[in-house]
């Protein structure tokens, strides 16, 4: 029985082998399968990250303008300068 107030996906079955991982992927919106395949590669491996984003960057909506072209000049993206945040951003994004 799920705890009061937390609400329970259906019983995932035995082929789950890390249930509360998988109720907790459902909950963050991945499919059954998806979540499934990752609580079980975390149970094998006994690592429970398995699956989660890794990496420490920032999103690029969340840069100001300046950061953004910082990395820009980094990457010698040409015409940098004149360009909107919305238009740097796709350019980083497709170098």
């Amino acid at each position: 029985m799920a705890p009061k107030g937390k609400k329970r996906t259906e019983d995932p079955g035995p082929s789950v082998k890390d249930p509360e991982l998988y109720e907790a992927l459902r909950e963050d919106g991945n499919s059954k399968e998806k979540a499934a395949r990752i609580a079980n590669a975390a149970a094998a491996s006994s690592r429970s990250e398995v699956g989660r984003r890794g990496g420490e960057a920032e999103d690029y909506e969340d840069r100001t303008k300046d950061e953004l072209l910082e990395r820009a000049r980094e990457l010698e993206i040409e015409g940098r300068s004149t360009m909107t945040k919305a238009e740097l951003i796709d350019a980083l994004r497709n170098h």
